[in-house]
């Protein structure tokens, strides 16, 4: 039996404001459910020099489910990186994600890639969350780019 394929999800948009400003609002885990649609909360478990632990928690799902995790996340300001992954994996085996953000003619590129493998027993297969991620990324990367637009408007 071959080993089960591993999700890969590559996503990037272009947010007309300042590196900074992208870099301090997305990178501002206590705030992330002002930011995502989809956490109900953020809590910040621990912090070791530049890592943040910390546990998110989804709003109820359409069985009145709620979702949670523990992820890590390490930010590295000199090259506009943060590395990440799910210390509770939940139903994945495991799920890495690696934010990259540049600047570019109109604003910062803020890119998100994720790799991840969903455990057997997991109530979907890596391909259905696969195509799950990127709807997902898709919406809430709009949604973050807006409400930084609006907030960099707003500083002008």
């Amino acid at each position: 039996m071959s080993a089960p394929t591993i999700g890969h999800v590559d996503n990037s948009i272009l947010i007309n404001s300042d590196l900074d400003l992208v870099w301090d609002v997305t990178n501002d885990v206590e705030n992330w459910p002002e930011l995502f649609t989809e956490y109900a909360s953020a809590e910040i478990i621990d912090r070791q020099g530049a890592t943040v632990r910390f546990r998110l928690a989804m709003h109820p799902d359409e069985n009145g489910k709620v979702w949670s995790w523990v992820s890590e996340r390490t930010p590295d300001p000199v090259k506009r990186r943060v590395v990440a992954r799910r210390v509770e994996p939940g139903p994945f085996e495991f799920m890495n994600i690696e934010w990259i953000y540049t600047t570019e003619p109109g604003g910062t590129r803020m890119r998100w890639i994720q790799d991840f493998r969903m455990r057997p027993d997991a109530p979907v297969d890596t391909a259905a969350m696969t195509d799950r991620i990127n709807a997902n990324t898709a919406i809430q990367m709009d949604i973050i780019r807006k409400k930084i637009e609006q907030l960099a408007g707003d500083n002008a």
